[in-house]
């Protein structure tokens, strides 16, 4: 049985592992060929043990071509990118332990240390993760036994990039830390790392990070303006000629297990194919020349895990909007009020407004925004402000193992990108009936799905952690006052949501409200913001770090 395993089966991984790594192979095939020899290992696992202890007996080798631990950071719950890379990495012959998600430095670190591994690696999607990732690395360094080995530390998830890597956390290190921006990238810098170019590699990537840190550094600094010069910058909007909506009621609205087949009809499955590596705009990627007939497997695939979850409830879908009125004070804070006395504040909603010197296009100045600038200020009109939070992941934990205890890893992924998609969903169908119905200042909108995912209705739903609103921490407050533990959904220490399927933010009504980039945000803003939200600078340094 072991022939068998080292034999042809451990070829044909090769051969796929060598097509992927050219391109002639993509990502979906790759994983379903895992499954294949995972499977396969499986059956003859019973006959293996005896083999190998008489193998080794007679002085054989039976070794991988490396250990890797790999892990998603303290915080963070995020782990289809880090499932697909372990799946890619042991299609490649490396043994991978996989530690799964919210995993706290010191357990990564002794998990390395017990077995033996040659290789750590970490992974993040939210911006506080970065921070963690800077503070592995450092605590790497006071440990002598990753210190005087030199073992390689590995970057990844959608929030890490080369230049970050590069400047923020391989200082903290003095062995190797690589940036690894996809799957198929992770094989071939771990076989650099521990193969026989180890050396020429390391040097290679030093000189390349030293590069990285000088242009960095002699970065022109993007010209800012006063905090104040800002403000008075802000956006254009004529508060006399807009009449708010008033919504059907104030305070919040439940929805408990709510119908998958009706979400269903508000996927967007553009970012389903970006899962899987799989390049192009929904539905033209279906017809594409090169990655066409994949994409139609993979959504093939999809369609009819997607029927299952539907008709044998794998999952449950559970959401929480809230309605409240509010308006803008002190020209860059949105404040809640529980009822309209306006007396009594439900949540104050510190905004962040760009800094970036602006021009002037046709003899128009472009706006230095805030979100703020899109709710009427307090005592010129009684505007409304709305927040929500849904979660379609309720279930994932126990169909996945499922899944993993039958070695399926394609049908794991699979399952828990559906779950992803569900929940966006979910987030885009109980706008639109809050928009056309709950506060009704759309009532006539009818658009199609493909208008809906272009985003042409009317208003905006921004999320904490994005451009408009890089400021994760506003998220405690929502979560209290949505009270979203009757739901199912909390937050980690690092502000991510659990389940990781799940979809939160604000509803702003305004016709001219849009999506910008804060940028960059300079100190006299740092400051004022503190001051606003009576939260220390230290503090505020964590949640903003990416921004300052």
């Amino acid at each position: 049985p072991l022939h068998v395993i080292e034999g042809p089966l451990m070829d044909g991984m090769n051969v796929v592992g060598d097509l992927f790594g050219q391109g002639k192979m993509f990502l979906p095939q790759v994983v379903k060929s895992a499954r294949v020899m995972k499977q396969a290992v499986a059956h003859l696992l019973p006959y293996i043990e005896s083999e190998k202890l008489a193998l080794q007996a007679a002085g054989g080798d039976v070794k991988p071509k490396g250990k890797i631990v790999i892990a998603t950071v303290k915080g963070d719950v995020h782990d289809i990118g880090k499932n697909i890379v372990t799946v890619v990495l042991q299609c490649n012959n490396f043994e991978v332990v996989n530690m799964g998600v919210m995993v706290p430095c010191h357990e990564i670190l002794a998990k390395a240390k017990e077995e033996g591994a040659d290789i750590v690696g970490l992974s993040g999607l939210i911006t506080p993760s970065l921070e963690e990732m800077q503070y592995v690395a450092g605590e790497m360094e006071k440990d002598a036994h990753f210190r005087d080995s030199q073992i390689p530390l590995l970057i990844g998830g959608a929030t890490c990039s080369r230049v970050h890597t590069a400047v923020k956390i391989a200082p903290h290190y003095s062995g190797p830390v690589v940036y690894v921006p996809d799957a198929s990238r992770s094989v071939s810098v771990a076989q650099s790392l521990i193969g026989d170019s180890r050396v020429k590699y390391i040097a290679e990537l030093n000189a390349d990070y030293d590069k990285v840190r000088t242009q960095h550094a002699n970065k022109k600094q993007v010209p800012q303006w006063p905090l104040e010069k800002a403000r008075a910058n802000k956006s254009p909007i004529d508060w006399t000629s807009f009449a708010p909506s008033k919504p059907k009621f104030i305070g919040k609205r439940v929805f408990k297990n709510f119908d998958l087949n009706e979400i269903a009809k508000y996927i967007d499955w553009g970012p389903f194919f970006q899962t899987w590596d799989l390049a192009g705009p929904y539905p033209a990627i279906l017809d594409d020349e090169i990655v066409g007939e994949h994409a139609r497997k993979v959504f093939a695939d999809g369609q009819a895990m997607l029927k299952k979850i539907i008709e044998g409830r794998w999952l449950s879908a559970n959401g929480v909007i809230g309605l409240y009125p509010a308006n803008t004070v002190n020209d860059d804070d949105i404040t809640l009020y529980t009822d309209e006395t306006r007396n009594t504040v439900a949540l104050t909603w510190h905004g962040l407004r760009q800094q970036t010197e602006k021009q002037e296009i046709d003899g128009v100045m472009r706006p230095s925004r805030c979100l703020a600038d899109f709710v009427a200020p307090q005592g010129v009109a009684d505007d409304y402000v709305g927040l929500f939070a849904v979660t379609a992941g309720l279930g994932v934990e126990k169909k996945e193992k499922q899944f993993l205890d039958a070695h399926d890893d394609y049908s794991a992924i699979l399952f828990k990108s559906l779950a992803d998609r569900l929940a966006e969903a979910f987030a885009e169908c109980l706008h639109q009936r809050v928009r056309t119905d709950l506060w009704g200042y759309a009532a006539d909108e009818t658009l199609s799905n493909e208008e809906l995912i272009k985003e042409k209705y009317q208003g905006i739903r921004p999320a904490p952690g994005y451009p408009a609103c890089p400021d994760h921490s506003v998220k405690r407050a929502m979560f209290e006052l949505l009270q979203c533990k009757d739901i199912g959904m909390t937050l980690t220490e690092s502000l991510a949501m659990s389940p990781a399927a799940s979809v939160s933010g604000f509803y702003l009504s305004h016709p001219q409200s849009t999506y910008f980039n804060v940028g960059k945000i300079g100190e006299d803003q740092a400051q004022d913001l503190a001051q606003r939200s009576g939260v220390a600078q230290s503090e505020l340094q964590r949640w903003l770090a990416p921004i300052l």
